[in-house]
């Protein structure tokens, strides 16, 4: 197990909040898995340990959003990342962010690109779920910030 989690750790992939609008609360998590999967229809996929809370909510909430960290957020992915973390709320305290007008969902600002989606299937797969959502809008765009990636275990600008 540990070779696979080292081998896995040499790909590098975006730094991703996914969050979702609870009846009582808004909650969200670090993902690193999130990825484009078709461009006709426009789907997204995102992969969730199976335990995690915000698992739960998707599968009972189909719209959430997903806001892709630049660089200068890694304290926003290590505060999604925390266990037993506040509401996505509090978490977002004093940091720009807005609500998703279709998802309901909170989006983090300036990151380099927002969307809102909405769950239209579910892969269950070992100890995670696949989320494969259409996109309902793209919040923003900003080509001049350049992504955080997970690679080797850390959080690191790209260069």
């Amino acid at each position: 197990m540990s070779e696979f989690i080292e081998a896995m750790a040499q790909v590098p992939t975006a730094v991703t909040v996914i969050t979702v609008k609870d009846e009582r609360d808004d909650v969200g998590t670090t993902v690193a898995t999130f990825t484009s999967v078709s461009l006709d229809p426009r789907l997204v996929m995102v992969s969730m340990e199976n335990t995690r809370y915000l698992n739960e909510l998707l599968l009972r909430h189909d719209r959430w959003a997903a806001s892709v960290l630049s660089t200068g957020q890694k304290t926003i992915a290590s505060r999604f990342a925390t266990a037993g973390r506040p509401g996505a709320r509090l978490l977002l305290a004093g940091t720009p962010h807005h609500r998703g007008e279709l998802s309901g969902a909170l989006i983090v600002d300036g990151g380099v690109t927002a969307l809102e989606a909405e769950t239209v299937q579910v892969v269950p797969a070992g100890d995670h779920t696949l989320f494969i959502a259409r996109v309902l809008a793209v919040d923003y765009v900003d080509s001049a910030l350049l992504p955080l990636v997970r690679f080797r275990g850390r959080y690191r600008p790209t260069a």
